[in-house]
Parts: structure tokens; sequence; C-alpha cells
């Protein structure tokens, strides 16, 4: 009977073990829960075999002898060689004052400790969990304080392992982790990162007016990673995991107005000879995106119709054989554009046959080589010439809102200008630039009292 009871006892030990890992228990008492259980288990077979109840090291022989082993319980939780059993795992504050928690434990003669944070309840739940752990004998004293290593040396390891996605999605998803991620949580370790830092740097970027589509882009590697994570035990849950965003876009649109845009193209002639007066005027002339820009060959222009052929763009340094939405597009060119344009085809080929080298089949090629340019350059000649100009500082997107602005404020078709920049619908463009246009459709409204029968609005009678 006394051996079945204690059997029944052992099982309820690891059931509340295990229920502990699930299910973290914050308690600021000085003795665990488990360790209370082992002393009334002490009490109770002191109690079995007629002897007075029994506490500390009295306990322990009683136990160890009685039941031919050492309790699991107190040696997951007490010292060697202490007199009493108190919690092998503990929170202390380090420096005391500071602030800062950190978890010690001293088992089977292994010290080890780890340092929390500011989170005193994280510290104690940690705590009951590693309790449980050591009770259960599956915790590895050697990696318990295994460096972690930060969230951009763990997602380059994962980004250079294989996966099946395509190289496209591959290269954007790296391209967001450096320009978005990287600069704010890169040299946070991976399991420091909480809900509540995930959920700031999100906000902030949905108040620069980041969309819908680059929200998924970040979220979608960071939410892989952070599985990876998981499986190779750095981490428990997942921190992005049921994180919403709103969905409404608050869009900074700082654009040129026409005057601007003038003042800008004549600063740029003068700027070093002139060499990047094609780019500027490529990008306010038909709004293609950079990468469309840096993506043109000789072959996607045709001259005599006036047209370029949009086929595939450049993304940092990688040739990408698609537009970002993935379709291929005709853009018009104006005169001047393509008069332009034509000119600096015929000064490369010259150059071409004076310096003896291959003809780049790229339309922007930095200076005579044949590899297509890359964006840096052209962004530090545009903060230059706006130096130059007295005009703001902005960014090279905002040449393509420049473009259907300008366009929108001379009531330009608003379908065409959608087609020409490569908006997946007319809904993108009306959302974003109809506050631009106020009162330009009035005449369209005042049409509506064009019909002869139409109740018309008579002046009142002058009083005498």
């Amino acid at each position: 009977m006394i051996r079945s009871s204690r059997v029944r006892r052992g099982r309820s030990l690891r059931h509340i073990a295990l229920r502990l890992l699930k299910k973290p228990v914050y308690s600021t008492t000085v003795k665990s829960p488990l360790h209370q259980i082992h002393e009334n288990r002490c009490s109770r077979v002191n109690e079995w075999s007629g002897k007075g109840p029994k506490t500390g090291e009295n306990a322990q022989n009683s136990l160890i002898s009685e039941h031919r082993g050492p309790c699991p319980v107190f040696w997951a939780l007490t010292k060697r060689g202490e007199s009493e059993g108190l919690m092998g795992v503990r929170v202390r504050e380090k420096p005391k004052g500071s602030g800062i928690y950190w978890v010690f434990i001293n088992h089977g003669g292994v010290r080890k400790s780890k340092k929390i944070g500011a989170d005193m309840k994280l510290a104690h739940d940690v705590a009951k969990q590693l309790e449980a752990r050591l009770t259960l004998r599956i915790l590895d004293m050697e990696a318990f304080n295994k460096k972690v290593p930060t969230l951009k040396r763990y997602a380059e390891e994962w980004f250079q392992l294989p996966h099946k996605m395509n190289r496209f999605t591959l290269e954007r998803y790296k391209g967001t982790m450096v320009r978005h991620v990287y600069p704010k949580l890169g040299d946070h370790q991976i399991d420091q990162i909480k809900r509540r830092d995930l959920k700031v740097f999100f906000d902030r970027l949905l108040k620069k007016g980041m969309k819908e589509s680059s929200f998924q882009l970040i979220k979608s590697p960071l939410s892989k990673i952070f599985q990876h994570a998981i499986d190779d035990e750095l981490i428990q849950v997942n921190p992005l995991s049921g994180i919403s965003h709103s969905k409404r876009r608050s869009i900074d649109i700082k654009p040129f107005t026409e005057d601007q845009a003038f003042l800008f193209l004549e600063a740029a002639k003068d700027y070093r000879k002139g060499v990047y007066y094609p780019h500027f005027l490529t990008l306010l002339r038909t709004g293609v995106r950079i990468g469309e820009l840096l993506g043109l060959q000789w072959k996607d222009i045709d001259f005599k119709s006036r047209e370029l052929v949009l086929k595939r763009h450049i993304f940092q340094t990688t040739v990408m054989d698609a537009t970002k939405n993935g379709q291929i597009r005709t853009v018009d060119m104006t005169p001047h554009l393509s008069e332009t344009l034509r000119a600096l085809k015929k000064e490369k080929q010259i150059n071409a046959l004076k310096f003896g080298r291959p003809f780049s089949e790229w339309c922007f090629s930095l200076g005579n080589k044949v590899k297509p340019m890359s964006m840096p350059p052209i962004r530090k000649a545009m903060f230059e010439i706006l130096e130059k100009a007295g005009l703001p500082k902005m960014r090279l997107h905002d040449f393509r809102h420049s473009y259907a602005t300008i366009r929108l404020l001379k009531g330009h078709d608003i379908g065409d200008v959608s087609y020409q920049m490569g908006h997946s619908s007319i809904k993108v463009t009306f959302d974003i630039y109809t506050h631009w246009i106020p009162g330009k459709f009035k005449n369209q409204v005042d049409d509506l009292d064009m019909h002869p029968n139409a109740p018309k609005t008579h002046p009142e009678k002058m009083e005498n």
C-alpha cells in the first residue's frame, strides 16, 4: 500500500512539472511550489514510518534511506552540501538596485547564470520553467547560458540555407531586412526580441506610410526566421505570431511642383556637365521606378513611336527579369525625352569606338562601363543637385510621385496615369493621389446642370 501511494505521488510530481513547463506561474516567495511539495512529501514519509515529521537535512537522510535513493525533486531544487533545501534556481537583481534581473542555477556542482533583463516577472517565470526542466531531467546545463546570436547574424545564416522560394523573392526578403529590420532590431539577441518591440517597430513603419505589401515582405521572412529559432531551441514562442496592424496608410508625399521640377532639371544640366540629366529627365517624364530605370536596355526603346518597354528591373545589384508587379508595360516618351536618350546613345557609341571598348546594352551605365549603374551614385547626385538648386530634400521615389501629381494637376486622365505608372489597379492611384487634385473635377459636376430641362436656380427679386 505504501509503495503504490509512493508511485502515485511520484507521477503527480511529474505532472506538476510538465504543467509548469506549459504555463509558467509567477511567484515572489523564497521557496518554490515544487520545493514545498518535497517538504510535504518528506513529512508524510516520516509519518508512515512511525517517526515524527522531519525537515531539512534530517528529511533528506530519511528520504534517501527509506526510498532507497535521493528524491529527484530535492536534488533538482537544492544545492549540494547545503543543510537546508533552498531553491537551486534563484532570481537576483544584479547589480543590486540596477533593475536588471538574472537567473542563477546551481545543480550537480555546476553553476550557470543568464541575464533576463528589466522584467522581474519574466525572470521569475523563467525560473519556474527551469525548475520544472530540472525536475524532469531535461535541462541541458551546457547549453543553458550559451551565447544567443543577434537577429542580424541569425537571419544572415538563415538566408544561406536552401529554400523553396525563387531567387527574386529571396532577394526582396534580404533587401527589406537590410533596409528596415537590421537598423532597428539587428543588434538585439534573438531571444530578447519581444512582442512589444515588434509592435513599436511596425507602428513606426505605419506612420511613415508603408503599404500592406511591404508589411508582408517584412513579416514573412521574420516569421520564418523566428520559427527556425524555435526549432533550434533558441526561443520558445514566435513573438511575431498574432501581431496585427492597421491597413490604413498614412502616406507622406512630398513631390515637386511643376516649377520645382523645372528648376531641378536646369540645375542637373550644369551638374558634372549634365551626365545625370538623362536619368532625372526620364524619371520625371515617365514616372518609372528607379529599379526599372536602371534595368532599361537600348533594345527596349522605340524612338520612332517614342515608347519605352519595361521588361525588367534591378534590385540592389541583381537583375530581375520582370518588373515589380511582374507585368510588361509600355510607357510613352515626350519628344524632348526621346531626343535626349537618342543623343545619349549616340554619345556612348562614339566613346565605345574611341576607346576601343564594347558598346553597353544598358541605357544607364556609369561612364564607359558595360554593366548597369547602381542606385547610390544617382542618389548622391540628387542630393547635391537639390542643394545647389535650393530645393527641399526628397527621396528618389518622390520623382515618381512628382510625375503623377504634375499630370493630375494638369487635368490628365487618371486611368492613363495609373497605367503608365504600372499600378496594379486604378484604385491604388485614386487612394494615393486624389487629395492632390482638389476642385479639379468641379467642371464635371457642373455638367449635371447642362440638360435643357434641368431645374434652374433663379435669382431672388430685389426689394424696393
